[in-house]
């Protein structure tokens, strides 16, 4: 079976190419394009078909990604699923299971079928899980059989963190916070113990025919993304990715699909030179983004720190934002931690679309303007990000009888600016046709 990439190099437009078009307002041939000189992907593995086809790359409109998954200590099937159909109603557009424990294969089957998006995993999870918790238990080829096994049961896309080298613990050991990324801990564990290099990147070649045949999409891993502002931007980081680059070469010679994720924490100064420097070494591959997350302390509110860095990104070339929510560095989300992540996010992406000018995405504001002057709530509700939010808080404000008000609480009747300039428009119009009668 070809994968999107090889269809796309060979001249096709896939069904899912065609249904991403739609979205973007595009033509087809455009998406085609973008996917076959490797600055989009589109993750679509056959064996779980989401019915959403979305297009990831800096042509097209920003994504969100909401991660889920159970902790070792926390959580459950069930709550994950609610999760996972949450972020799904409120717009994300792809899903990542980041579980660890026992059983993972029947809790990703459960979220595969909630999932009418793309579904994304990180499989050193379940490898080290298989190994009892164990690095020293865990073997290539323990890693090998997970990949295979979670590409034939419906994986979209999987995190792997190739780009992580022996020889770049070094550097990342005398940071501040040193590695954050607990795939890449465990592989720096893992290669440390044995003085090996990266067993993902010795058994590359075979991972790629395993994605190609399941056309499951890369995302390379940044197991040393910066976890601290001090740690931003430095060798560590630069060394991961310039290895990253080099993978990114490989996985498109195989006709694999490939996107790159990119640094948490990042001054806001230093965004925009993040994003051109991917685009340089990862020859314009799809950037997948953590945030960023531009101060650090401001534990509880993480997701308006990181949606700060996160529309500088998109704005930027960032193409994939994966949200962070309120409880980021605290606890495993609950579901309404999820609700305020993937809303903040899809602010973000939807602004920095609008700053863009991607087709279409202006739309919705200017009809949220238009109700908001003739006081339509229930289409101010229906446009919002959040509907139910708005209408909620709407509904706690009011005052007086039940029929639609023309104001609202923040104002009230008489000092309402809107509803002052609506009358002062009804004023001048006999004005206006008596000064221009003959």
């Amino acid at each position: 079976m070809a994968t999107q990439l090889e269809k796309a190099l060979a001249g096709t437009v896939t069904e899912e190419m065609a249904r991403a078009a739609v979205r973007e307002h595009v033509p087809p041939e455009r998406v085609r394009e973008e996917i076959a000189c490797g600055r989009a992907v589109l993750p679509f593995n056959t064996a779980h078909a989401p019915e959403t086809a979305a297009v990831v790359g800096r042509s097209f409109q920003t994504k969100v990604n909401a991660n889920l998954g159970r902790s070792a200590a926390c959580s459950s099937e069930a709550e994950e699923t609610e999760k996972t159909r949450r972020a799904i109603e409120l717009g994300a557009d792809f899903v990542m299971d980041l579980s660890v424990g026992p059983d993972l294969a029947a809790l990703r089957e459960a979220l595969l079928r909630a999932a009418r998006v793309p579904l994304g995993t990180v499989p050193i999870y379940e490898a080290l899980a298989r190994a009892n918790g164990s690095t020293a238990a865990l073997t290539d080829d323990m890693l090998l059989a997970v990949i295979e096994e979670q590409a034939r049961q419906g994986v979209d896309f999987m995190t792997l963190h190739a780009g992580l080298r022996l020889a770049h613990l070094p550097l990342a050991l005398k940071r501040r916070m040193g590695i954050v990324s607990r795939g890449g801990a465990i592989l720096a564990r893992w290669m440390r113990e044995r003085d090996r290099d990266n067993p993902l990147l010795a058994r590359w070649d075979e991972i790629l025919e395993i994605c190609r045949r399941h056309d499951v999409t890369v995302s390379l891993g940044d197991g040393l993304r910066p976890g601290c502002l001090a740690d931003a931007s430095d060798a560590a980081q630069f060394a991961e990715l310039d290895t990253l680059g080099e993978l990114v070469r490989l996985c498109r010679s195989a006709g694999v699909q490939v996107m790159v994720e990119g640094p948490g924490h990042v001054p806001f100064d230093q965004i925009a030179m993040n994003m051109e420097r991917e685009r340089a070494v990862c020859d314009d591959a799809p950037f997948y983004v953590l945030g960023p997350v531009v101060t650090d302390i401001a534990p509880g509110y993480d997701h308006i720190t990181s949606c700060i860095g996160a529309t500088m990104a998109a704005y930027h070339g960032a193409a994939l934002l994966c949200y962070v929510t309120p409880s980021e560095h605290l606890r495993l989300p609950t579901p309404d931690d999820v609700r305020a992540g993937v809303v903040a996010y899809r602010i973000a992406a939807h602004a920095a679309d609008v700053a863009l000018g991607r087709p279409g995405c202006r739309e919705a504001d200017d009809r949220m303007a238009k109700a908001r002057m003739e006081f339509d709530w229930n289409a101010q509700f229906a446009l919002a990000l959040d509907g139910q939010t708005a209408r909620a808080m709407y509904e706690q404000g009011r005052t007086g009888d039940a029929a639609p008000q023309e104001y609202c609480s923040m104002c009230g009747q008489d000092f309402c600016a809107v509803r002052a300039t609506r009358e002062l428009a009804a004023e001048s119009e006999p004005h206006a046709a008596a000064a221009g009668a003959p």
